[in-house]
């Protein structure tokens, strides 16, 4: 975590994960501040973020948030991994009715959260969705991951297509629970788009007046000028 005498700040993220926009924008604002981009497992995010190892997470839920503070991000669509020659890639998405009969493999470290996923469950289980993606390019069965994974272990022996009926996967960004430091405070900005300056605490802006409230201001204005030029001409005029 960031030291008083060294300000710094980390991020960690899991597999798949897509932080470089909001490095990109921490940099231009905090140059002073470095951002840390650590990589976690799934299995070790919240617990990296309860320990201190990172100051915030970037993680998938379902996931163990005892103690932290959940701030949703966006959802992943989920898709089938298969082979680029599967009779699957005919069209361009399917549905879970297209996977049932078909031999699925559900790797140890799956993130998925789909009660009655449709498939197969092949006997054996890889140690990790890499370890799957191997076994799907050797023809074994099919893989049902987030969108992002499917991209990070992309090979050219494999595709995927999106499943139009199966639940989406939530991103989330998990911090400790309780009064948030301000560098915390400030990437939840920049991940919400708050523009740079602005602020949670900002008084709202004064509302805009009615035409009728602008000429009244404008007349005002007018007579007070008048009252003063009124003043000061016999003044101006002595002087000449």
């Amino acid at each position: 975590m960031a030291s008083p005498s060294l300000p710094s700040f980390t991020l960690g993220y899991v597999p798949g994960g897509t932080p470089a926009k909001w490095a990109r924008a921490w940099a231009q604002r905090h140059p002073e501040v470095p951002l840390k981009l650590h990589a976690v497992s799934a299995a070790d995010a919240s617990a990296a973020v309860r320990a201190g190892i990172v100051d915030v997470a970037l993680l998938r839920l379902p996931a163990d948030t005892t103690g932290l503070a959940v701030i949703p991000v966006y959802e992943e669509t989920t898709v089938a991994v298969v082979p680029t020659d599967h009779i699957l890639t005919a069209v361009d998405e399917i549905t879970a009715a297209d996977l049932d009969g078909e031999p699925t493999l559900l790797p140890l470290d799956d993130v998925l959260s789909w009660p009655g996923a449709p498939g197969d469950p092949v006997d054996h289980r890889p140690e990790t969705t890499e370890d799957a993606i191997e076994l799907v390019a050797a023809g074994i069965g099919v893989l049902i991951v987030p969108q992002s994974l499917a991209r990070l272990y992309r090979r050219r022996d494999l595709t995927y297509r999106p499943i139009t009926d199966a639940p989406a996967c939530p991103v989330a960004l998990a911090v400790l629970a309780g009064p948030q430091v301000a560098l915390v405070e400030e990437f939840i900005g920049i991940v919400r788009g708050r523009k740079p300056g602005s602020s949670r605490g900002q008084a709202p802006p004064p509302p805009k007046r009615t035409a009728r409230e602008k000429t009244l201001a404008k007349q005002a204005a007018r007579a007070a000028a008048g009252k003063v030029a009124r003043k000061q001409g016999p003044a101006k005029r002595g002087r000449r």
